[in-house]
Parts: structure tokens; sequence; C-alpha cells
């Protein structure tokens, strides 16, 4: 199997939120990509500038960061030519590689546009190098840069960042100093190309938690009242978890509960709903093994959401007497 490091720039609406398209608010505008062997060796790579077809003009930012200009991108190719080369490049036996989990997003949104979605079935299996270097190099930044990383690791930078090649280029420098068994064990799922239905469903257990995507649900309602989604199984020996707190809406439209694994201890559950471009909905659910103190934590979480419900009715009552 061969690595396929990639990354992509794009550009979006100069003229604000309100003339973007909301079927590609972001416009890849340039990909870069390096191959390596099993062993991390560099073998080929790939770079192609594409002509806009939705935004032609430059975002000042997205100018200033990467450098591009129109001049530039008026000599590149159409997306669709340029991605049908990509993939050909790709081969057949590879496992991508990014920097962070938006590249792969936003690579499928313009595919999506171009009616393309065939050339990339998803979901999508990948490494997330941001990922491994925070669970390799015990670091506790989620959103670490890759030019810190690169300084942390006392990297030569030989070349300017925000430019498609070479962000590939130092993911791929970072990536080939991994250890590739240990990395096997955290790889990742975009699921852009989400589950249709209970057959595709995906259920991934890694050493510190287990995530669940479900199956689409015409409603918020019937995806929470799903027997699957709700259920607490330990992810360690396979037993039910005995339900502490069942499952409540905290923060940020995200549902938490916490249950017990008479062997294994507290684990905490926690349900993000993602809506789908055709308004369905689906489930992401993480279940992860807690300490007696987070248990604590979900129990005031909850206390917390009670006391303001309270509130919200007795304000309510008031208003109405």
């Amino acid at each position: 199997m061969e690595y396929i490091v990639v990354d992509f720039e794009w550009n979006q609406s100069p003229y604000g939120k309100s003339a973007s398209n909301k079927r590609l608010p972001f416009e890849i505008i340039e990909i870069g990509a390096v191959k390596l062997d099993e062993d991390g060796r560099e073998i080929d790579r790939f770079s192609e500038v594409i002509k806009p077809k939705v935004y032609r003009k430059m975002h000042h930012v997205t100018k200033s960061l990467t450098g591009i200009t129109e001049k530039d991108l008026n000599h590149g190719a159409r997306f669709p030519k340029v991605l049908e080369d990509f993939m050909l490049w790709c081969g057949k036996d590879y496992m991508f590689c990014t920097w962070g989990n938006l590249d792969l997003l936003e690579l499928q949104r313009n595919m999506k546009f171009y009616h393309l979605e065939n050339l990339l079935p998803g979901p999508i299996k990948y490494y997330n190098v941001q990922k491994l270097f925070r669970i390799f190099y015990d670091e506790e930044n989620s959103v670490m840069s890759l030019e810190h990383a690169i300084d942390y690791l006392r990297m030569e930078k030989k070349k300017d960042f925000h430019r498609a090649i070479c962000d590939a280029e130092y993911t791929a420098a970072i990536f080939a100093g991994m250890d590739k068994e240990e990395a096997k064990r955290w790889y990742t799922m975009d699921y852009y190309q989400n589950p249709k239905n209970r057959k595709e469903e995906i259920k991934l257990v890694y050493d510190t938690y287990a995530k669940y995507v479900s199956k689409e649900f015409e409603t918020k309602e019937a995806a929470m009242a799903d027997r699957e989604v709700r259920t607490t199984r330990c992810y360690k020996c396979g037993k039910t978890a005995l339900k502490r707190i069942r499952w409540f809406s905290g923060k940020n439209r995200t549902y938490y509960c916490l249950a017990e694994c008479p062997e294994h201890g507290y684990i905490r559950g926690k349900i993000r709903l993602k809506k789908t471009d055709a308004e369905k909905i689906f489930v992401v659910k993480t279940l992860r093994l807690i300490d007696g103190e987070d248990a604590e934590h979900i129990e005031a979480m909850k206390e917390e959401v009670r006391q303001k419900r309270q509130e919200k009715r007795h304000r309510e009552g008031v208003h109405e007497g």
C-alpha cells in the first residue's frame, strides 16, 4: 500500500457570505500531493492549479496567504480534468494522509458540485496526521498548525507554507517519521458521504474511545429514539453499561449521558446530530471511559440544564399570569 499525502488550497466568495454559493462555499484552486511507499520514502508528487468556475476573483485573505493570483489560475485546467488526472495518479491501493480534517471534506463537496462522487466513494478512511502528531508527541493543542509541528520537530523550513505542494511535502516529512503500525490503530473516517442504511453504519473502536456513525433518519426525534443510537455498550468488553444519567441535551446541540460498566467503570456518551444536504439526520456517537471527576462534571452539567429549564418554565409562567 502507498500513502497519498495531500493538501488543497481553496478560494471563497470575495464579496462576503451573502454572495457565496451554498453548494460550494469553498472552491478548490490547487492540489498538491506527495506519494510515499510503505516505508515512508517519497516516490512521486502531484501539483496542479485549477481554473475556477464559481469564484473567479481571489478573496484577499486567500491571495495574501497563498500568493496565488487570478493570472496563475487562468493557466490551470478545470476541476473535473485535474481531479481525474489526480485520481489516476493516486492508483488503486493507497491511503490518504492530510493535516487536519477539512481537506477531504472540501474535496468531496467540490466533487459533488461537479457530480463526480463516483470517483471517490465514501466514507473515506484516512490518516489525520495532525491527530497522529498529538497522539505520538503527547501534544494537547487540537488545532496545532503545520508550521508549529515543523518547529516542534526542528525540521528545516525550505519553502513557504500555504501552497498545496509545500504543505503536502511538510506533512509527508512528519508522517514519514511516524511508526506506521502504530498509526494503523488511529485511522480516521470522513463521513461526508454518510451511511444511508443500517448495513452501511460505521463502528470504530480505538484504545481510548469508540465511535458510531448511524444511518439516516427523517427527524431528530426519530434518531434519538433509535435503540442502537441510545445504547451504551462498553467498547472494552462488549457488555451493556448501566445508565446513571440518561441522554440529555447539553451545550451546542450535543447530547450527553453517563453509564457505568461493572468491569471498566464510568463511560461518557456524547452524541452530535448531523444534517445532510438533503435535510436528513444522522448521528455521530462517541463513547469514552472517564474517571470519577469527569463523571461528576456530567452530573453537574445535567443539574445546570435542569435548573435552566426550571427557570425558563417559571419565567413563562409569570409572563402568562
